[in-house]
Parts: structure tokens; sequence; C-alpha cells
């Protein structure tokens, strides 16, 4: 008899389809592959890793062959392999690694979309997304099995009002998790962005308030919001690391919600690049 235990993670090789302009700092990159009939995915906050060329290169550069068709397992679970490799080579060719969230997977055929925020001054990625063109190839570390621990929105059962707040960042996570809510949960939803423009209507079935905030800090805002009477609250936050921080002691301290019932991202921390983020952690 054999056994066969499939790995929830494995990496991708993908190619750019599409691109959309969504907003004046927000931009939707469609990909797609034939490795994404092995991908899969519960949505909500799915969260993915991407690693992008640099300009001058025709691929990112990875410690691995991928073959650009055959997928290949990943070594996160164990905590070595590609990472360490991936380490090890140059700077200026190791390919740029960035945290996103899937924003949207669809079949038949086979596509995923990414959406960018686009900073001023440009990040390598932000630079990357903005010149982003049909057939440019990334490598994605994203999920094999649809329930992965990478999916963070996890209200309890009996959830009866649900929370979330998050900067630009966030917003393809709180879309998505918007979408996956059923119809009659109650929501309320603050979001804060720079842009008027980047401000829509999102879609979903629940009973759900949504408030923009645009060009301030939402976390006063929210500090001061009065929220619904609620006996088993579930609260989702993500965004940069200190808003997260200061609101999550808001929460607990000053709101009395137990802290199992507040899950919190720092998606970015302000002053510092990703690969400077996941040093000091």
């Amino acid at each position: 008899m054999t056994t066969a235990v499939a790995a929830p993670f494995r990496f991708f090789s993908l190619q750019v389809v599409r691109t959309l302009r969504i907003g004046p700092s927000l931009v939707r990159v469609t990909f797609a592959g034939q490795d994404l009939r092995h991908f899969f995915s519960d949505g909500r906050d799915q969260s993915l890793s991407l690693f992008l060329p640099h300009p001058g290169q025709d691929a990112p550069a990875v410690p691995f062959e991928l073959g650009w068709g055959s997928p290949r397992s990943s070594e996160a679970e164990s905590g070595g392999g590609w990472w360490q490799g991936w380490r090890e080579l140059p700077d200026g060719v190791r390919a740029v690694m960035r945290s996103y969230t899937l924003r949207t997977l669809r079949r038949d055929p086979d596509e995923i979309d990414i959406d960018f925020v686009l900073h001023t001054p440009a990040g390598p990625a932000s630079a990357w997304a903005a010149g982003a063109a049909a057939g440019d190839r990334v490598v994605l570390l994203g999920p094999a099995v649809a329930d992965n621990r990478a999916i963070r929105f996890r209200p309890p059962a009996g959830t009866d009002l649900v929370v979330l707040w998050g900067d630009e960042s966030a917003l393809p996570a709180i879309a998505s998790i918007l979408e996956s809510l059923p119809a009659g949960q109650r929501v309320r939803v603050w979001l804060e962005t720079h842009e008027v423009g980047n401000v829509r209507e999102l879609v979903t079935a629940a009973d759900a308030e949504v408030t923009w905030v645009v060009g301030e800090s939402s976390v006063d805002v929210l500090r001061e919001a009065r929220l619904p009477a609620a006996e088993q609250p579930y609260v989702w936050i993500a965004g940069e690391s200190g808003c997260v921080k200061a609101l999550r002691r808001h929460f607990v301290g000053e709101r009395g919600i137990d802290r199992r019932r507040i899950t919190f991202v720092g998606y970015w921390r302000r002053g510092m690049s990703e690969e400077q983020l996941r040093e000091a952690e």
C-alpha cells in the first residue's frame, strides 16, 4: 500500500494575460498558465507569494527549475529549501518576492486576478505592475488545497457581527470576503484610500454597511464609530502594521472583544520594504 500526501502549497509558472486600471492607483493583472489546473482556493483573504523579474530579466530568477509548465511542490512547510536558495541568489538577480491577496479564480479558461496598488514613489513590485504586459512571466507560490492556512478570515460559528478594516492593500481581501458572506450576515466595513477614484461599490449578499475614508487615517474614525450590539462579534483587520496593532488594542482594551475573536494581519510596515519586514519577523 502507498500513501500520498498532497502538499498544500506549490509553485506555479504563469504569464500575464491582460491588465485593467480599476482606479487611479489600482491595477488588476490577470494571469494564466497550464499550472493553474492544480490551483485551488476557497478565496476570502487567500494569501499568495509572487516572484517578479527585475528590469531587463525575461523571467524571475528563482533557485529551482520550473520548466514553465511543470508545477513543483514547495518546501515551505519544512521552512528550508527554496527560501534559503532564494536568499543566496545575488542582489539585483534574486527575484522580487511580494505578498498579495488572490482577488479572483476563474475556470474555463483557468485564470487568476491580482490587484496591485501603484505607489508613489514606486517600489519594484509597483513599477512592475504599472508596466505589465501580456506575455510577461512570473512565478507564484500558492495553494494546491482549497482550504489552507493562508486563508485567515475564519469567523467562529454563531458570529452575529463581522467588523472589517483595511487600507488599500487590504481592499482585494475585503472585497473577496464580502462576496463570500451569506445573506443576512451583519457586516460593518471601514476602508481607507488616498484616492477618491478608488472608491467603488462592493458586491455582497450580506447586510453590509461600508464606510470609505478618503485622504486621512481611518483609525480614529473607527475608534469613534458606534457598532451595533452583538453577542458574538468577529473582527478582521489588515493593512499597515502600526494601524493594525493600534486597532487590535482598541478592540480588546476599549471595546472588550475577546482577542480570540480578532484576526489581524500586517500586510506592510511604514518605512520598511517587505524584505526588511521578513527579516524583522
